[in-house]
């Protein structure tokens, strides 16, 4: 048999204090020759399964068919005596609950079967379906505390995996978790729901051009934006330890503004914390190609090739997972907050989305004539369309507390959705609404007036940083999503608003056809786009996303620019949206209304922890060091006057002395007010009422503290001021 690391070498002895080398050591002949060595795919499969087993596990994946318990139980010798082969002691269900992190209980293939005798056991029953304590993850009311069944059960699509931590190996087995009840409990249930339902109607429409095509796929590419931080200059900062980000901090004299840390040599530093989780990345399976420089410093960035929708955001999970982990064994810390410094670049999680039929056909790619591609522009129009008709939807989708600082500041996309095309598809669609023909050409050749370069081709349009959702020449990049969110929630919105308009599409031109006899369908088809491209025009804009023209604008088009986390989640309880998710079986009206309450109870927690830590800064951190520079500053004062100086000797201390003395009075009696406002937020019965009162009482609060800090930061001697400051949190080296 052949044994899986046979390109393999693999070092488990346990690691020094100071290693910061890779749990594994691999051979570098190319990173495919131990790609996914760590993961129980088709090529282990092949190795440990029969051949009827493997095309059950591939049926399962690729159309929905249940797999038989006989067959889960020869799934699970196999995939046992793979982990034991490699090393693991245990296995866990590895699901995504309702929390933002991943979840895993580790159970022992170890059982005991006399007083000194035992064996490795894992059966079908096992690999299948385990029973986590579901009291304890955010239920929205479904589920009380005292009722803790809950279900985690195999999700054949994505294949087991094992972890290596610590000198320890865990076999991973993906996993949805539902409640006693049968709701989902979890990111990943409602995902599948949306990726089928997107997959039947992408189909149904792409037999109007292929009867061919059997089934289509949904790809997706996740880019991901981090910071880093020295380790212990994280643990120095109780706001970025409990809160991710940096509650005050006055801007240092030098952050973004020369841009050099974009796309700049990475720090030695780094580039071995980068090295070392791509490592582990790849013989997870995890397909990364790309690394860099971010815009602001110490902020950087990670990319894999594209891959089924479900895969991609359990492996964005997992790369989440193994990023944090791996930091640690360089003494740094991931931040995947959406804005952890105050004055620059957030992070976001661009999420590049399109769907490729089983026939090779990427339904968003224009060809040369994207005017005369009407597969291209039938599925073009929809998105368009759906986007249009559910953008405080789409909104809704990526509202967090987070990424609500990060939104429309520092190159990041506006909170005001909006489609961006470029000039030549948006020329295209202007012509095709007005029944005109026209020309494109796929790009135009031109030589650089620069020795020895050689002729390039241009693209068609330039790409547009401030749109939220953009069409990039073969998919549209989602850009809003939040650098520490699960892709999930805004995937299974966008699934699901764009199947819904593709299965609408479908009734109307076949309603058509029906009752004009003899008409074509791609007149039938034209007639029905060219109403689309007119209803949803206003949703489109290749303009600047951060201007105060474009929300003076957008607000003339009818566009919402909903800021604030509590106001854009009321959009997923309007009657048109519950009608979107309940009639296309996504959610029940319960799942529904009790993830609405997560969103908002999450939102709360958050803002009451950030109160809670504020007011520890400026009790424990701010005030004190204020009061003994003051202290100094007001002895060397009295000591100048006993000597007799004039009072010009000593102006500038006490007027340092006078201003300490105004903004310690004022974040006093500022931090006093929050933590009544808070108390009254607490009070509240709903948790929609306590998030708006978080967000329009306290919230506001916050800036007002800040400002008071940073001014005592800015005057205050290095000596008395512990905090880390930002030159040193912004500075790896």
């Amino acid at each position: 048999m052949h044994h899986p690391f046979e390109n393999t070498q693999t070092i488990m002895a346990k690691k020094s204090p100071s290693s910061v080398t890779s749990e594994y050591s691999v051979n570098h002949n190319g990173i495919s020759t131990y790609y996914a060595d760590l993961v129980f795919g088709p090529t282990a499969q092949a190795n440990y399964l029969s051949s009827d087993v493997c095309l059950a596990i591939q049926e399962a994946a690729s159309h929905g068919k249940p797999i038989s318990r006989e067959t889960a139980d020869e799934v699970a010798a196999g995939m046992q005596a793979w982990a034991l082969d490699l090393g693991a002691t245990h296995y866990t269900h590895w699901f995504q609950p309702l929390r933002g992190t991943t979840a895993e209980k580790h159970d022992s293939f170890f059982e005991p079967t006399g007083v000194d005798t035992g064996m490795e056991k894992f059966g079908g029953k096992a690999l299948a379906q385990q029973e986590p304590d579901a009291s304890s993850f955010p239920s929205g009311g479904i589920r009380n505390t005292f009722e803790a069944r809950g279900y985690t059960a195999w999700d054949p699509s994505s294949p087991a995996f094992i972890m290596p931590k610590a000198g320890a190996k865990t076999l991973c087995i993906p996993t949805v978790f539902v409640s006693y009840t049968g709701e989902a409990l979890d990111y990943k249930a409602p995902l599948l729901k949306s990726v089928a339902f997107l997959k039947s109607a992408s189909t149904d429409v792409c037999h109007y051009f292929d009867k061919n095509v059997k089934t289509c796929s949904i790809s997706l590419g996740i880019e991901q934006e981090y910071f880093l931080v020295d380790e212990q200059q994280f643990k120095s900062r109780p706001d970025l330890m409990f809160a991710g980000r940096t509650l005050i901090g006055n801007s240092p004299a030098k952050g973004q503004q020369l841009e050099d840390h974009y796309f700049g040599s990475i720090p030695n530093r780094v580039l071995a914390f980068m090295a070392d989780f791509e490592e582990l990345a790849h013989l997870l399976g995890i397909p990364l190609r790309t690394r860099h420089n971010e815009v602001a410093p110490a902020q950087f960035e990670c990319a894999p090739q594209y891959e089924d929708m479900n895969l991609a955001v359990d492996h964005n999970s997992l790369l989440m997972d193994l990023m944090e982990s791996v930091a640690s064994d360089h003494q740094l810390r991931v931040l995947l907050h959406e804005k952890p410094y105050k004055g620059i670049n957030g992070s976001g999680k661009h999420n590049n989305w399109s769907i490729i039929t089983d026939t090779g056909v990427n339904v968003f790619s224009p060809g040369n004539s994207p005017e005369s591609n009407l597969q291209f522009l039938t599925f073009f129009v929809n998105t368009i369309k759906a986007v249009h008709d559910h953008r405080d939807l789409l909104r809704a989708s990526i509202a967090t507390a987070a990424n609500d600082h990060r939104l429309g500041a520092n190159e990041a996309p506006p909170a005001i959705v909006s489609v961006f095309v470029g000039h030549t598809l948006e020329n295209v669609l202007n012509d095709f609404e007005a029944n005109a023909k026209t020309a494109t050409k796929a790009g135009v050749s031109a030589t650089i007036n620069v020795p020895n370069i050689p002729e390039i081709l241009f693209d068609n349009t330039d790409r547009n940083r401030t749109s939220p959702f953009a069409f990039t020449g073969n998919k549209f990049e989602f850009r809003a999503v939040g650098s520490s969110d699960n892709c999930s929630s805004s995937m299974v919105v966008l699934n699901t608003i764009v199947a819904n308009q593709l299965k609408q599409f479908k009734s109307e031109v076949d309603a058509i056809l029906k009752s004009k006899k003899g008409m074509k369908v791609e007149d039938a088809i034209k007639g029905i786009l060219r109403g689309y491209i007119a209803d949803s025009r206003k949703i489109l804009f290749g303009g600047n996303g951060y201007g105060e023209e474009w929300k003076k604008e957008a607000k003339k088009r009818g566009l919402s620019n909903i800021t604030t986390t509590p106001e854009a989640l009321k959009a997923y309880l309007t009657p048109a949206s519950t009608s979107l998710f309940v009639d296309n079986g996504i959610f029940s009206h319960r799942e529904l209304e009790a993830r609405t309450e997560i969103r908002y109870e999450n939102y709360v927690l958050r803002l009451q922890i950030e109160g809670r830590i504020m007011n520890e800064l400026v009790s424990s951190y701010v005030i004190p060091a204020a009061v003994n520079y003051q202290k100094r500053l007001a002895d060397n004062v009295n000591s100048l006057q006993s000597m007799g100086l004039k009072k010009d000797s000593h102006k500038a201390q006490t007027e340092i002395v006078e201003f300490l003395a105004k903004q310690i009075n004022r974040v006093y009696e500022l931090n006093e007010k929050m933590t009544a406002e808070r108390a009254k937020a607490n009070n509240l019965e709903h948790a929609d009422q306590k998030a708006m009162a978080y967000c329009n009482k306290v919230k506001p609060m916050f800036d007002d503290i800040r400002e008071c800090c940073d001014e005592i930061e800015r005057v205050c001697d290095d000596a008395e001021w512990i905090l880390p400051k930002y030159r040193e949190l912004l500075s790896l080296s």
